[in-house]
């Protein structure tokens, strides 16, 4: 129903789309100390990131609420919503000396829109915001409500989506544009711990955040290099910490221990008692990604992913009893639980059949390691926004969405709402 009018639509309003789009890649919305008082819990830049949102939102006829500058909740109608799209308009950091155009001015070259959030999230925000737009302009009556919600914190906690949960139910279903196509339904658990041990050895530097295998360890004056990726794909880098401990021929027992637990080129934790699988998500990760001396202590960090038929206490139990026999002490250890919506669900199901419409090819349904926004929100999936095979430097230098990602964001959104929220054609209050 209406697939000719909406693609149309994107054809004919695809300037006022990037127009829209540039106007907030232009506001720099990564986190800055909070300003309460001014109504900026997340900084200048997220508020006014969200008020972009809430003036777009109420130009096109959505009824809109703001929770304090932390969330903006708008509605199609006055009906009680079925389904929410959950998305957000904050961004991580970016160094401009380090992209070769400016991060906070959108770019549309050789097939692709640059700048910071384009893929992560603002580009499919500005898609989903088009998508109501172009349903609303083609005349459709929706039989359910819809609701799309908009946070300012997804980069620094999701502290925005725990304090809408406290507020307010979300509806039976929930879909982000924070994860892949066609629909990632099934999340693994995660782990991330930090341990220390009094130490006098030799200096070493390796890691900077929990959540990245590091690409670089400095170790008694020595630099090992690795390849950098994302936390929950090991297998994507090199981890430069365990390329170190590999070649270590000290006789240190704290780093002997490590390079035991953690052998180079493992990724699975099974030489620390993990190694756990499942039919839903594959093997479990497990990676050493900070291993720092200093102060007296040597100190290391650890991101685990593990599968559906495991639990955070399992898991964590293991491996902080692994450590603690090596000499270490824990000082921080936190997760989550596994996040799984079943793939015969309504929502599932309805999500593949736009995304076969959109593509002209069958879906199935993915698992990965990485946390979505939806990952505590019950009944909740990720449906974009890129696709498995995209190197869209997420969170990096020259970040970008294809325009052809873009498009199918906004087409998928689109007949997603339509179908899932019971659309129909009003001829009579079309514009």
């Amino acid at each position: 129903m209406l697939d000719n009018e909406i693609k149309a639509y994107y054809d004919e309003h695809l300037d006022e789309m990037l127009k829209s789009l540039s106007e907030l890649v232009a506001i720099d919305s990564s986190f800055r100390d909070p300003a309460p008082e001014k109504g900026m819990p997340f900084g200048e830049g997220s508020a006014r990131a969200l008020e972009w949102v809430q003036n777009f939102g109420q130009k096109i006829g959505l009824r809109c609420r703001s929770f304090d500058r932390i969330v903006e909740v708008m509605d199609w109608d006055g009906k009680e919503p079925v389904l929410a799209v959950l998305s957000h308009a904050d961004t991580v950091p970016a160094n401009p000396a380090e992209w070769t155009t400016p991060p906070f001015e959108l770019n549309v070259r050789d097939g692709n829109i640059y700048g910071r959030g384009t893929i992560d999230d603002k580009g499919p925000t500005v898609a989903v915001l088009y998508a109501v737009k172009c349903l609303k302009e083609l005349g459709v009556k929706l039989s359910k409500g819809f609701r799309m919600v908009v946070g300012g914190n997804e980069e620094c906690g999701c502290e925005d989506i725990a304090y809408y949960a406290e507020r307010e139910p979300f509806p039976e279903m929930v879909i982000t544009p924070d994860g892949s196509f066609p629909v990632l339904n099934c999340e693994k658990g995660m782990v991330h711990l930090m341990f220390s041990a009094p130490y006098d050895g030799i200096e070493i530097c390796g890691g900077t955040v929990i959540n990245a295998i590091p690409d670089k360890c400095s170790a008694d004056g020595v630099l090992y290099a690795g390849k950098a990726a994302h936390g929950s794909r090991p297998e994507n880098g090199e981890n430069a910490i365990t390329k170190f401990l590999a070649q270590y021929s000290g006789d240190d027992k704290l780093l002997l221990a490590l390079g035991k637990l953690f052998p180079h080129g493992e990724f699975n934790g099974k030489t620390a008692g993990l190694g756990f699988s499942d039919d839903l998500t594959g093997d479990m990760t497990c990676a050493l990604t900070i291993l720092r001396s200093g102060e007296g202590k040597l100190t290391g960090g650890i991101d685990i992913r593990f599968p559906t038929d495991r639990t955070y206490a399992e898991v964590s139990g293991i491996i902080i009893g692994k450590l603690e026999d090596a000499g270490f002490t824990i000082d921080q250890a936190e997760g989550m639980e596994p996040h799984y919506v079943p793939e015969d669900s309504l929502l599932v199901q309805t999500l593949l059949g736009v995304y076969e419409r959109v593509r002209g090819e069958k879906g199935s349904c993915i698992s990965e390691g990485g946390i979505t926004y939806v990952h505590n929100t019950p009944g909740g999936v990720a449906f974009g926004a890129e696709y498995p095979w995209e190197n869209n430097n997420m969170h990096g230098a020259d970040e970008h969405i294809p325009l052809s990602t873009f498009r199918d964001n906004f087409l998928m959104y689109a007949h997603a709402i339509m179908e899932l929220c019971g659309g129909e054609v009003d001829i009579a209050g079309k514009e």
